[in-house]
């Protein structure tokens, strides 16, 4: 994994210093803040293939940072913290997060995590370029651009990962687990919740469309995608 450059966001240095060896032992590049404020600084004015987040961060908190980067960017980002209750898990996916590593921790697991993660991204990126039509619902996943009635409407990452998936396996159901594990990409443990919410907001940028009504639940299974005959 050459030209990997990752950034790492803890107000503690020894952590910074610690994961920074971790990562350079396998050939990464490492930049590295101590606040929210230098990390959306620096995410602004470069490009990262995955970051590494502390939620209790000075200035501006990792939540905000997180919520800040997916306005604009489909960056990969592990959260690394020490609250790991289920609330702050399920908020930092909903935010879009794609990991979530709790303190203390392993550094072993960590670079483990960063290598499955950048992995996964990168197949992602190859094999995900089929774009797909449906009565009121346009889906390109090379641009990212989702159109409902040829208007485009704003989707966080996770939230296009889920529609597209679903999209691209119509007619197929698809239980909880199985979702969270093709489209988040680890085994989830905790609240299944995530996904019910990100079904949720799906629907209702979806709006009154027909491609609303395109996600079906299966009650006690699951979703299908699923396009009126």
């Amino acid at each position: 994994m050459k030209d990997i450059r990752i950034l790492v966001v803890d107000d503690e240095k020894r952590i910074v210093d610690l994961v920074r060896l971790y990562l350079e032992r396998e050939g990464f590049a490492v930049d590295e803040a101590f606040d929210g404020e230098t990390a959306l600084k620096m995410i602004s004015e470069r490009s990262y293939d995955l970051i590494i987040l502390d939620l209790m961060l000075p200035v501006v908190d990792g939540w905000t940072v997180c919520k800040e980067l997916r306005k604009n960017h489909d960056t990969p980002v592990i959260m690394l913290t020490a609250r790991g209750e289920e609330f702050d898990k399920v908020l930092g996916f909903e935010l879009g997060a794609d990991d979530y590593v709790v303190k203390p921790f392993s550094p072993r697991e960590l670079t483990a995590r960063v290598k499955a993660l950048l992995r996964r991204t990168a197949a992602r990126d190859d094999d995900e370029n089929e774009v797909l039509e449906f009565p009121e619902l346009f889906i390109d996943p090379s641009a990212r651009v989702v159109k409902v009635n040829d208007k485009e409407i704003s989707l966080t990452p996770k939230e296009f990962d889920l529609l597209y998936f679903l999209a691209k396996n119509k007619d197929k159901v698809f239980n909880r687990e199985k979702l969270l594990e093709e489209v988040w990409g680890y085994d989830f443990f905790g609240s299944l919740r995530t996904v019910d919410t990100h079904v949720k907001q799906l629907r209702e940028k979806l709006g009154r469309s027909k491609a609303a009504s395109y996600i079906n639940t299966i009650w006690g299974v699951g979703y299908k995608f699923e396009v009126e005959k």
